[in-house]
C-alpha cells in the first residue's frame, strides 16, 4: 500500500491513473497523512507488491464491501466521495415535516430544517465512512423536502428529483397520517433520547430470518422490534410460564409442534414474537402477555409485510383455508414438517 502511495504521489493523480487505465474515484478516497488518493486504483496498484502484478479496473470493485472494506480492515482511513442514499427512517422525518408545512417544501434557513438536520446527523443508519462533509446539511435536507412535497398528488408544476423511496413514504403518510405521524415521533423520540443510538442490524444480518421482512416503522424501530423479540431472557420466562400453565410448546397460530414432530431434536424450540409493533405500542418495558410463542414460517408470514396480523388474526387466516382449500395439510401431518427456516 505505501508503494501505492508513493508511487501515486512521484506520478501525480493523471499519470498515476492513466499508467494503470483507472478513472477517478466516484464512491470512496483513501486518506492518507492529510492527503487524499483514488482508492480503487491505490488498491489495484498495491496488489502488484504482494503478487507481481496490478489488477485491472474491471477485475475487482472499489465498493464499500469491497476494496474500501479492504482498505479500512488493514487500517487505512477511507471517506466517502458522495453522501449515502436516504433511508426509510430519515424519508419518514422528513416528510413528516413537509406534512405539517401544508406539503410544501421548506428552505434551508428555516430553523425546523436547521432542527432536522442536526437530528439526522446523529441517526446511526449511516456509517462515519460513508458520510462527506456535507451529510445531511440544511442544503440538502430542504431539497429532499422539496422532492417529497413536489410529488404530492395535488402538486401541479414539474417534480424535483428524488426516488421511489420519497413516492413510498409519501403514499404511507397519504394512506395512514396517524399512523406514520407516531411513527415519526417514535423515531424522533428514541434519536433525542439515547434510546436509538445503537447500530441497527445490518441488511445480511440474520439474513435467513429476517430478509424479507417488512418494516413499517422503520428501519431503527425495526431493528429495536427484532431485539425485543430476541431477548432470551424474556423467551425463557415466557416458555416457562406456558409449561407451568401445563400447556403444549405450540405455534399460536397454527399449532405446530416441534416436539411432536421432530422428537427430542425439536423438543423446546420455538420462536417469539412481540405481538404489538412499536409504532402501535410504542417505547416501553416488554410484558410475558406481549408476546408468543409461534412457529417459524407464521413468524416470517407475521412479517412478511404491513399491516403485521396478530398469531390471533393469522390462525384465523389458516383455520379458513384450511376448512375451504382440501390441500391445506394439518399440522401434525407428515407434509406439515415445517420450518423453511432455521429462524431462532
Amino acid at each position: 500500500m505505501l508503494k501505492a502511495i508513493a508511487e501515486y504521489d512521484e506520478l501525480g493523480r493523471i499519470e498515476f491513473l492513466a499508467k494503470y487505465r483507472f478513472n477517478e474515484s466516484r464512491s470512496y478516497l483513501l486518506l492518507h497523512e492529510g492527503r487524499e488518493y483514488d482508492s480503487k486504483a491505490i488498491a489495484g496498484v498495491a496488489h502488484k507488491w504482494d503478487h507481481g502484478h496490478a489488477l485491472l479496473p474491471e477485475e475487482f470493485s472499489g465498493g464499500k464491501d469491497h476494496a474500501a472494506a479492504w482498505l479500512k480492515r488493514i487500517g487505512f482511513k477511507v471517506k466517502s466521495v458522495k453522501n449515502p442514499d436516504w433511508a426509510r427512517d430519515e424519508i419518514i422525518l422528513a416528510c413528516h415535516l413537509v406534512m405539517t408545512n401544508g406539503w410544501k417544501g421548506l428552505d434551508a434557513n428555516d430553523p425546523r430544517v436547521i432542527e432536522l438536520s442536526g437530528l439526522l446527523q446523529l441517526m446511526p443508519i449511516h456509517a462515519e465512512a460513508d458520510r462527506n462533509e456535507k451529510f445531511r446539511n440544511p442544503n440538502g435536507v430542504a431539497r429532499k423536502t422539496f422532492d417529497i412535497a413536489t410529488r404530492h398528488p395535488d402538486y401541479r408544476g414539474k417534480p424535483t428529483n428524488g426516488g421511489a423511496l420519497d413516492i413510498e413514504v409519501l403514499n404511507e403518510f397519504l394512506a395512514r397520517s396517524a399512523q406514520m405521524t407516531k411513527v415519526a415521533q417514535l423515531i424522533r423520540q428514541g434519536i433525542t433520547a439515547g434510546g436509538l443510538q445503537t447500530p441497527p442490524l445490518d441488511d445480511d444480518e440474520d439474513l435467513d430470518d429476517y430478509s424479507d421482512y417488512s418494516a413499517p416503522e422503520g428501519r431503527l424501530l425495526m431493528s429495536r422490534h427484532k431485539r425485543r423479540e430476541r431477548n432470551k431472557g424474556l423467551r425463557r420466562k415466557k416458555i416457562a410460564t406456558v409449561l407451568k400453565q401445563g400447556r403444549a410448546m405450540a405455534c399460536e397460530a397454527c399449532g405446530f409442534d416441534f416436539e411432536a414432530v421432530y422428537g427430542d431434536r425439536g423438543s423446546g424450540y420455538i420462536e417469539c414474537h412481540h405481538v404489538v409493533p412499536l409504532h402501535e405500542a410504542g417505547e416501553g418495558r416488554t410484558k410475558l402477555s406481549d408476546l408468543a410463542l409461534i412457529c417459524a414460517n407464521c413468524h416470517r408470514m407475521i412479517h412478511r409485510s404491513a399491516p403485521w396480523p396478530t398469531p390471533k388474526e393469522l390462525r384465523r387466516l389458516i383455520q379458513t383455508r384450511r376448512s375451504t382449500v382440501p390441500r391445506i395439510p394439518d399440522q401434525q401431518s407428515p407434509e406439515a414438517t415445517h420450518p423453511a427456516t432455521d429462524g431462532g
